[in-house]
């Protein structure tokens, strides 16, 4: 029989790793590449071109940077935070360039392939991890 008190400390040591490694925070959730893939609750003669403006739309995630493309414009970049988390939904605090001020933006996470970005008016743009 092993070493009893060698086994245990192994064992707690094996379980808190463990425990550690499933705990990843919001940004990590959020990190790598999203692109549009539909939205909801827009009336059918907008259908079309809303879907046309969320296909070209991404977001992009690395550590606090974020930069927003959406077509027509050029890419946004800024840094965030994770301001309010309340199950599975986040409220991003995105820093505005060159002012003091922020933008807040609620996003609900599906799972790790998909969430939800609130546009307002009881819309949401669904978006799809690439990376």
């Amino acid at each position: 029989m092993p070493d009893a008190p060698l086994f245990r400390n192994a064992l707690i040591l094996v379980t808190l790793s463990g425990l550690v490694g499933c705990g990843r925070g919001p940004e990590e959730k959020l990190a790598g590449k999203w692109v549009g893939d539909r939205i909801d609750n827009v009336s059918a003669e907008q259908v079309a071109r809303a879907t046309g403006w969320v296909k070209g739309t991404t977001f992009e995630f690395a550590g606090d940077k974020l930069t927003v493309t959406v077509p027509a414009e050029s890419p946004r970049k800024g840094t965030f935070k994770v301001s309010r988390v309340e199950g599975d939904k986040m409220v991003l605090s995105v820093a505005r360039p060159d002012t003091p001020t922020y933008d807040e933006t609620t996003l609900t996470m599906h799972n790790d392939k998909s969430m939800s970005w609130d546009i307002g008016q009881g819309r949401e743009v669904l978006l799809v991890r690439t990376q």
